[in-house]
């Protein structure tokens, strides 16, 4: 069955706050989790909360989770019970002429669901491997994929993509009009995550090449900083 473009607005998921920076779209949601390296899983146990960054990946429409075997974290994944992905992208500092309107351009994609897990081998490769493409593309043809032992060390979960919500902020400052006046310098700070130069392993074989990608590696996407195209903002709170 073909996902729908744009996602069903729960109760979970409807943003309140800033309603007009949200959007449900799913290419939108799609693009930022594929540009995010890091995500934040957020889960309660024993009614404490727990928040874990880790690396992910999106697998068409689920998003990829792993985790140690015997891990809390993969007990409760197995489990079914709920949890909640964050991942934000930094797209830049917003100074203001006030206190009050400092803000941040920022890209976030939030998701709920339960995840499933993946107990078939042939599966637990397709959804490491697009992990490890997900950080560099072609990445898993150009090393060892998992052997047995670190398959059966490793639990792989799928969540499903489907309670999805997105919020962004662009643009320049959104100062009062009676402050526009004031000595103070105001703008967009743009913000990217770049690589620098790579630094081979001390024991690499003479043999092998830098991979290619690795020149002029980011994860960068395009970003508006014009002033004006901002939406309100309150407090210092993006």
């Amino acid at each position: 069955m073909e996902a729908r473009s744009t996602f069903r607005v729960t109760s979970r998921t409807e943003v309140h706050r800033r309603p007009a920076r949200a959007s449900y779209d799913r290419a939108v949601a799609y693009t930022i989790f594929d540009e995010a390296l890091v995500a934040h899983v957020a889960f309660t146990e024993d009614g404490e909360p727990f928040v874990l960054p880790m690396m992910f990946a999106r697998l068409d429409d689920q998003l990829v989770l792993h985790a140690a075997s015997k891990s809390r974290f993969a007990t409760h994944l197995a489990s079914g019970a709920p949890v909640c992905v964050s991942v934000t992208l930094l797209d830049g500092l917003v100074l203001a002429r006030s206190a009050m309107h400092h803000s941040a351009n920022y890209r976030c994609a939030v998701a709920f669901g339960r995840a499933v897990e993946l107990t078939e081998d042939a599966d637990k490769l397709v959804a490491l491997a697009r992990l490890v493409d997900h950080v560099l593309p072609g990445r898993s043809l150009a090393c060892r994929p998992p052997n047995a032992l670190e398959l059966k060390a490793t639990r792989v979960f799928a969540l499903p993509l489907e309670e999805v919500s997105v919020k962004r902020r662009t643009g320049g400052p959104l100062d009062d009009a009676e402050d526009l006046a004031l000595p103070y310098w105001a703008g967009v700070v743009p913000l990217a995550l770049r690589a620098g130069a790579a630094v081979p392993d001390l024991t690499q074989a003479p043999c092998a090449e830098e991979p290619g990608g690795l020149c002029g590696y980011e994860r960068r996407t395009a970003t508006d900083p014009t002033p004006g195209s901002a939406t309100p903002d309150h407090a210092v709170q993006p």
